[in-house]
């Protein structure tokens, strides 16, 4: 049997998927990873198959468009405006692309920004399953991520939130995606209000690549939709770690981990002088990642070592805390290594994962990029290195999760999908 897994975005999005196309690999399916150009070594290193899908998502992350996204903070509105902006132009080549890719399927696995695949199944006749890294479907149990999770909204208004993100994020999509259904496969257009309801009501299975410790899956989701657990790739035992690096962190205490993966921002220069500030005041040893820009390279001092990549699951278990921006894949990790989380949310589900991982416990109330400050930084780095409670909850939350196995699990049900 022939699974396609479809997956657009960053290195956050595309990780996840090559390790659940590993796990399919291991059970004996024929495995093949679409997602953009800039991934085809990373995918093919792990023995998977790989289709190319158009964009550099690094490239777009460096324009103004890419800069002002990052920047559009808890208004939904502008988040989906923005996404338009970078998304709308490329949907045609995006869907040639993923529907060559899908050619030879039996199964098709799509994330949240891969949703043509939905149509290209349909037309192919081929099943397909949702796979989202994030919680996608409409739920009176919380509110859309888009928005802020802990105003006392009730079970309608949560609802109703669903709806109203479902709309910002067609509105604008719909032109050119109705364009690509009628110009590249022939078939009507959708109504104004789009699929939502039809998807919500008779859509494909869900599975969700996060775990029900740290989102329990709300009973109004239904029976074909399933929080499988995280889609970890361990890969500490392919990686080599620098000596200076191992020197730096035998040299003292353990470190706090920093950084902002793909965020890039209009003010690199302000959050890097923010964050040297902050571990001054701190009095804090630090591992800072460059990641996509966010942070410029300077002169931090000796009791900071400056990385430009190393292996989550090799780092996170030596450090003291997490800083990060609350990327799906960075707050998994840090979850599952027990180590406290100070998430500063640049915008739209990373302030869903920042006020998750505040509610279990496991870290200090986000600090919103917006609102970043060194003494804020410096107060939230002291309160998740120096607070017992919430230490101990991280490790709790990092027990439970490594008990979990999210990928075998995703295995299983696209088996029991695919029959």
């Amino acid at each position: 049997m022939q699974i396609t897994l479809v997956t657009v975005g960053s290195r956050g999005d595309v990780q996840p998927y090559v390790a659940l196309g590993c796990g399919l690999q291991a059970a004996g399916y024929r495995v093949r990873l679409a997602t953009h150009d800039s991934f085809q070594s990373f995918v093919r290193s792990w023995g998977l198959d790989f289709a190319p899908i158009a964009g550099n998502p690094q490239q777009i992350m460096q324009t103004d468009a890419g800069r002002s996204w990052t920047e559009s903070g808890r208004n939904p509105l502008r988040f989906m405006r923005r996404l338009q902006e970078l998304l709308g132009p490329a949907v045609l080549q995006m869907g040639a692309d993923i529907r060559d890719a899908c050619r030879g399927s039996d199964l098709l696995v799509y994330s949240t920004l891969g949703f043509v695949t939905f149509y290209v199944g349909r037309e192919m006749g081929v099943p397909v399953v949702a796979a989202p890294l994030q919680p996608t479907q409409r739920t009176r149990a919380f509110p859309n991520i888009s928005f802020p999770q802990h105003l006392p909204l009730g079970p309608w208004l949560n609802y109703l939130s669903h709806v109203v993100a479902e709309q910002l994020f067609w509105q604008p999509v719909r032109p050119v995606v109705n364009q690509w259904l009628v110009e590249a496969l022939g078939v009507a257009p959708e109504g104004l209000l789009g699929p939502f309801h039809r998807l919500h009501h008779n859509g494909p299975p869900v599975i969700y690549g996060f775990s029900p410790t740290v989102v329990p899956p709300p009973r109004d989701w239904g029976g074909r939709t399933h929080v499988a657990g995280y889609w970890f790739l361990d890969q500490q035992a392919r990686w080599t770690p620098p000596a200076d690096l191992l020197a730096f962190l035998d040299a003292g205490p353990a470190p706090v981990y920093i950084g902002f993966g793909s965020m890039a921002g209009r003010r690199p220069e302000e959050t890097t002088r923010i964050v040297r500030h902050a571990l001054a005041l701190s009095g804090l040893r630090a591992v800072v990642l460059r990641g996509w820009g966010a942070l410029e390279r300077a002169d931090f001092g000796p009791d900071v070592f400056v990385v430009d990549s190393v292996p989550h699951d090799w780092l996170f278990p030596r450090v003291a805390a997490v800083v990060h921006h609350g990327g799906a894949g960075t707050t998994a990790a840090g979850l599952r290594a027990g180590a406290p989380s100070v998430l500063i949310p640049f915008f739209s589900d990373q302030n869903f994962w920042g006020e998750r991982v505040h509610a279990l416990g496991a870290g200090p109330a986000p600090l919103p990029r917006s609102r970043l400050t060194a003494a804020a930084l410096a107060a939230a780095l002291l309160e998740a290195t120096g607070n017992a409670t919430i230490e101990a909850r991280a490790a709790a939350v990092g027990r439970h999760i490594r008990a979990e196995d999210g990928v075998a699990r995703a295995v299983s049900l696209l088996e029991h999908y695919a029959a």
